[in-house]
């Protein structure tokens, strides 16, 4: 049994010496570990940092089987963002919520492909606090738990949608939400249309933020009897500590 496929670099935990065990995202064959021997040797110890793409080969002898990796190194994207906290920090997070939400070898190619846009928004500077939200935002719909933001939830109108129910995820117009303002969640304008076709505003990351970290709370780890994982609550909190109070660090 074997597959070849390019792949961003999840995690890696050592494995006596110099193995390791990785886990990666890959566009046709979804979340997969594998066991390198070499891993923690000089050679490939900058391989496997999380976030960095690579060419893969996974082979077994019974599919069920953990499997033994290896990679080429075709993108740095660790070494490109050591100087910059808050690129580090949205990686991390990033790499963690989709090794923890993603059931193992099942294709996620959407998940996939906002994980390398986020990593190549994350190297070019571009629009990469959006690229993680839609991340998040893509995460909730690959695991079952996505919100529905195509219309009303009230009056079936598709345009003029501010808000989201935090009860059943669907969006909620203006008029319709005006009331309920104070127990909605904001629904921030770019999560609806490309990122890059539109000039997102700082107000509307946080807005993302709320949101997604609302849902991911809620639906995806509370109900499993487990916390937010810490590293993204610490990236939420490296951006604007003083503006994010309602429930975004949980």
């Amino acid at each position: 049994m074997q597959w070849s496929d390019r792949a961003i670099i999840l995690s890696m935990r050592r494995l006596g010496e110099s193995s390791g065990v990785i886990h990666l995202l890959t566009p046709n064959h979804g979340m997969y570990a594998g066991v390198d021997k070499g891993a923690f040797g000089k050679r490939k110890r900058g391989i496997y940092q999380p976030g960095n793409i690579v060419a893969a080969h996974w082979q077994a002898r019974l599919s069920e089987h953990l499997g033994m990796l290896s990679c080429e190194l075709t993108q740095a994207t660790t070494a490109h963002l050591l100087d910059n906290r808050r690129k580090l920090a949205a990686l991390a997070s990033a790499t963690c919520l989709a090794e923890k939400m993603l059931s193992e070898r099942e294709a996620q190619p959407d998940v996939y492909a906002c994980m390398e846009a986020l990593v190549q928004a994350l190297c070019m500077g571009e629009n990469w606090l959006a690229a993680y939200v839609r991340l998040e935002f893509t995460l909730l719909a690959c695991t079952g738990f996505g919100l529905d933001l195509e219309r009303c939830a009230a009056t079936g109108q598709a345009d003029d949608l501010l808000y989201v129910s935090p009860r059943s995820g669907r969006a909620v117009s203006r008029h319709a939400g005006e009331p309920y303002r104070e127990k909605l969640l904001a629904l921030p304008a770019f999560l609806a249309s490309e990122p890059d076709k539109i000039v997102v505003e700082h107000a509307q990351i946080l807005d993302g933020l709320r949101l997604c970290g609302y849902f991911l709370e809620s639906r995806v780890f509370a109900p499993r009897g487990v916390t937010m994982p810490t590293v993204r609550a610490r990236f939420v909190g490296i951006l604007q500590p003083e503006e994010l109070s309602v429930g975004e660090t949980t």
